[in-house]
């Protein structure tokens, strides 16, 4: 099952299997607190990941941007990584800004 913690005053983690299931949950609480403040968001733990992961961080990504806050993605594990370089999303899921 995938968690967001709130690890430490602007940043958190995101941890677990990242798929249609678990993604549906944490979009509301986790878009919310992306256009609540500036956010490090460390998804090292993250120990699988479907599309519907990369359709979360965008939702993510959207959230902060349409609030004026940084949303700042770190520690990519390879299998999102990978599928964020088969969407050709990297450049909008690396910036801050998603510029």
């Amino acid at each position: 099952m995938a968690m967001f913690e709130e690890t430490a005053a602007g940043q958190g983690r995101l941890s677990g299997k990242l798929d249609m299931h678990s993604s549906g949950k944490l979009l509301a609480p986790l878009t919310a607190r992306a256009a609540r403040a500036p956010l490090q968001l460390d998804l090292s733990g993250v120990t699988e990941a479907d599309s519907s992961a990369v359709a979360l961080l965008l939702a993510c990504r959207r959230a902060a941007e349409q609030a004026g806050q940084q949303l700042l993605l770190q520690n990519w594990p390879a299998r999102l990584s990978d599928l964020v370089e088969l969407y050709a999303l990297r450049a909008l899921l690396a910036s801050p800004q998603g510029d």
